[in-house]
C-alpha cells in the first residue's frame, strides 16, 4: 500500500530518544510509513520496536548509518519521504504543512526553518532564509536549516544514497551533507513551508553524526572528501561559479584548520586548494588570529598554534604533578 510520507529514523541506543521522534511522525489525517533502523542497539531499542504495530524495522546488524538508511529507503512506500535523527522531533502539523504545499506547488523539496533545543529546552529558532542559488546556499554560503527540515519527492532522491567517502567507524559522518548537496546539484523544484518543523536537540551524548579522536578526524577527512568530488562534478557541468566558490570556502576555511590537528600535510594542502579557489581570500578569524594567518600564512601560523598547544598541554601537566 502506497503511503503519503515516507519516515525513516537510524537509531543506535537511543531508546532514551526514539519514542519521542516517532510519536511525533505520527498523523491523523495522512497516511506515514515510519521505517526505524536499529543498529545492534543494546538498549532495549530492539524489545521497544517490537511492541510498536505500525513501525517497519530494518536491521542495521551494526554497519552504520549509509548501509541502514539504504536498506529502508527500498522499503520506502511515500510519495514523499523525510529523514529524522532520533535524538530529534518533529513540530505538531509539520508532516501535514509540507505534504499539502508539496501537492499544491508539485515540488520535488519543501523546505522549512527549525528550532534548536538544548536537551528538551528550546533555545532558539533557525529560520529558512531564501535563496536565489540553492547550490551556494547548501555549500556554505547562508545557514541552511537541516535536512530532517526537509520534506523530498521520493522518486527524486530515490536514487540519491547516503554515500559514505571515507571509512569510519559505526555511524559514517557527513553523509547527511553529501546527500543535500547532490539533491542541489539535481536543481529541484522548491518549495517552502512557513515555520519550523524539526527540533533540532543538542545534549551531551555524542550524535550519531559526531566523532570525536580519530573519528573526528575520519570526520573531517569525509567532509574534505565531499567537497571535492561536490566542486568536481559542478566545474564539469560548467556550473562552479565564483560565488559557488567562494560559499565553498566558508565551510572549507575551518576544515582545513581542524584537519590540522591531525595532519598538517594534508591541511596544507587544503589551504593551497582553497586560495586556488578564492585568490583574494581574507581569512576570516578575528584578533590577533587573523592578522597572524594574514602575515605569516596558513602553515606558518598552523605551526606556531601547535607549539602553543603543547605548551599548554606541558604547564597542565606539570601543574598536575605538583599537585
Amino acid at each position: 500500500m502506497t503511503a503519503d510520507i515516507t519516515i525513516i529514523i537510524p537509531s543506535r541506543d537511543r531508546l532514551w530518544a526514539l519514542p519521542k521522534a516517532v510519536e511525533s511522525c505520527r498523523s491523523r489525517t495522512l497516511n506515514v510509513q515510519i521505517i526505524v533502523i536499529d543498529d545492534a542497539s543494546v538498549d532495549g531499542t530492539r524489545e521497544w520496536l517490537a511492541s510498536q504495530r505500525d513501525i517497519t524495522v530494518v536491521d542495521g546488524e551494526g554497519w552504520g548509518k549509509p548501509w541502514g538508511v539504504n536498506k529502508a529507503l527500498a522499503l520506502a512506500t511515500g510519495t514523499y519521504l523525510r529523514y529524522l535523527d532520533a535524538d530529534d522531533w518533529l513540530n505538531p502539523g509539520a508532516n501535514e504543512n509540507q505534504y499539502e504545499v508539496a501537492q499544491a506547488e508539485r515540488a520535488d523539496l519543501v523546505v522549512a526553518g527549525m528550532d534548536i533545543y538544548f536537551d528538551d529546552a528550546f533555545s532558539e529558532t533557525n529560520p529558512w532564509l531564501p535563496t536565489d542559488d540553492f547550490v551556494a546556499q547548501q555549500l556554505g554560503e547562508t545557514p541552511g536549516s537541516h535536512y530532517s527540515a526537509f520534506l523530498f519527492r521520493t522518486n527524486f532522491v530515490r536514487d540519491i544514497p547516503h554515500r559514505t567517502l571515507f571509512p569510519s567507524s559505526n555511524f559514517a559522518s557527513r553523509d547527511d551533507r553529501c546527500f543535500m548537496l547532490e539533491v542541489a546539484i539535481r536543481k529541484p523544484r522548491i518549495s517552502s513551508s512557513p515555520g519550523s518543523t524539526l527540533c533540532h536537540r543538542h545534549h551531551a551524548r555524542s550524535r550519531l553524526q559526531f566523532h570525536s579522536g580519530m573519528g573526528g578526524a575520519g570526520t573531517n577527512i569525509q567532509h574534505l572528501y565531499i567537497y571535492r568530488q561536490i566542486l568536481r562534478l559542478l566545474e564539469q557541468k560548467g556550473e562552479l561559479t565564483e560565488r559557488r566558490k567562494r560559499a565553498a570556502v566558508k565551510v572549507l576555511w575551518p576544515l582545513a584548520h581542524w584537519i590540522a590537528y591531525t595532519d598538517r600535510s594534508e591541511a596544507r594542502k587544503v589551504a593551497k586548494w582553497i586560495y586556488e579557489l578564492d585568490p583574494l581570500l581574507r581569512p576570516p578569524q578575528p584578533g590577533a588570529l587573523g592578522l597572524l594567518y594574514r602575515h605569516f600564512g596558513f602553515s606558518t601560523t598552523e605551526t606556531l598554534l601547535r607549539v602553543r598547544r603543547l605548551a599548554i598541554q606541558s604547564f597542565r601537566a606539570l601543574r598536575m604533578r605538583s599537585s
